[in-house]
């Protein structure tokens, strides 16, 4: 940790550099976090596993032929090796080949894998890496709990496109094994024993094959259910911090409802826990009726008060209006004075048909979105100023992130894009 020895300028680079590491977006944590220890800890490969990230559970960084072969099924082996809090120095296998890796476990069962460099010899001491890894891991959960747009586009993209990925993949396996076994099974064939084992081999890799999209759902998504009861366990706190007691009436969703996918679930118990507060924030709060329903294509959440009506339902849609416009969801508020409020989210569980460049604007952050939805509008960074309310230089320095990181050089083919995406100012 800190050396009490070390220069104060020394120990304020440090952390600054580590402040770097999580102060980005999520995607490239783990690249991040290999460049703040390449020099300390030499190392060929770098891999994060998390299942709080549905979309992308491996974070990774380094030599490809590593971490382009790193499987699931790997990392939960060594995953399983190593104890809560823990480290192991060993040799396993990752990347389809037998290599030394330090593996850390964080408390929060976020698992870090690094593969030493072959110049790196002797032990290490794993207490540095962990107390830093430890802060790596929890700016990682505290990004998915905050379920923020800028997360959940990246992981709905990433969930989207390996969805279609492992269901082209199992319909082409399906096709040729299942080929196999009609072409084994034909009267045709005189070899009795080389039928029998080449249709047991073809029948176990059928089995594996859908086992293996079975798992990965588990790792995708969450039941509606299981959803649910997070829910109440992450708003057990919150309701007991107030002044006085809130009565809570958990309407349960039906238990055979459809699973929800994993950035779904995030942003569904998010956006409650901000329902709840701003509801917390009326002079007066008795009880809250919490429902959850599916009707196949979406979850429905329903918060509903029998309080004074003073809630705030302007900074409350301001609150949400990212992740819902991210989702493609939509929100009802009504407060009636004397009578109460009520809040009724919709989110798809299914992602939208992707409108043309809509992969280029999920880089974007939220203000950068809202800038480039102006300038799709043809609107200058004075008026945009004053319609956000920032200052015209803020403005200009943002456009000039947008147009980098879209990958074009003016306004106008920015515009168009966000355009095609279907990127529109509020109210517009």
């Amino acid at each position: 940790m800190v050396d009490a020895e070390e220069p104060l300028q020394c120990q304020v680079h440090r952390w600054g550099a580590m402040r770097a590491v999580i102060d980005g977006p999520l995607p490239d944590i783990a690249s991040r976090f290999s460049k703040f220890l390449a020099n300390a800890y030499p190392h060929d490969a770098i891999v994060i596993f998390t299942r709080d990230c549905t979309g992308r559970p491996r974070k990774v960084a380094g030599a490809p032929e590593i971490v382009d072969r790193t499987t699931i099924e790997e990392l939960e082996n060594i995953e399983q090796d190593v104890v809560l809090g823990g480290f192991v120095d060993e040799t396993r296998a990752l990347g389809g080949i037998e290599r030394r890796v330090w593996a850390f476990r964080d408390v929060g069962d976020t698992l870090l894998i690094l593969v030493p460099h072959r110049s790196r010899s002797g032990d290490v001491d794993p207490t540095t890496i962990a107390a830093l890894f430890g802060i790596v891991a929890t700016s990682i959960r505290q990004q998915v709990a905050q379920a923020s747009p800028d997360y959940l586009a990246e992981s709905r993209a990433a969930s989207s496109e390996r969805a279609r990925t492992i269901t082209e993949l199992t319909e082409a396996h399906e096709a040729t094994l299942a080929s196999i076994l009609a072409t084994l099974r034909s009267n045709d064939l005189d070899d009795r024993r080389s039928r029998i084992t080449a249709s047991e081999t073809a029948s176990v890799a059928l089995i594996a094959l859908r086992s293996a999209s079975d798992a990965d759902r588990t790792l995708a998504e969450e039941a509606v259910t299981t959803a649910f009861a997070r829910l109440q366990g992450e708003l057990r706190p919150l309701l007991r911090s107030r002044d006085m007691a809130v009565a809570v009436d958990y309407i349960e969703p039906p238990a055979d409802g459809r699973a929800l996918p994993g950035e779904v679930a995030h942003a569904a118990r998010a956006m409650v826990r901000a329902i709840v507060l701003a509801f917390g924030a009326q002079p007066v709060l008795d009880r809250v009726r919490i429902a959850w329903d599916c009707d196949g294509d979406n979850v429905l959440i329903e918060v509903r008060d029998h309080g004074p009506g003073a809630l705030d339902s302007v900074a409350l849609e301001r609150q949400l209006s990212g992740r819902l416009r991210t989702l493609h969801g939509d929100l009802q508020i009504e407060s009636l004075v004397g009578w109460g409020s009520r809040a009724a989210l919709r989110i798809p569980l299914d992602p939208p048909t992707t409108r043309p460049d809509e992969h280029l604007v999920a880089m974007l952050n939220p203000r950068e979105i809202e800038v480039l939805a102006h300038l799709g509008a043809g609107k200058r960074n004075r008026t945009i100023a004053d319609e956000l309310g920032i200052s015209p230089s803020t403005i200009k320095f943002h456009v000039a992130s947008v147009l980098r990181k879209l990958g074009v050089s003016n306004r106008g083919e920015a515009g168009a894009i966000g355009v095609r995406a279907g990127i529109v100012p509020d109210g517009g």
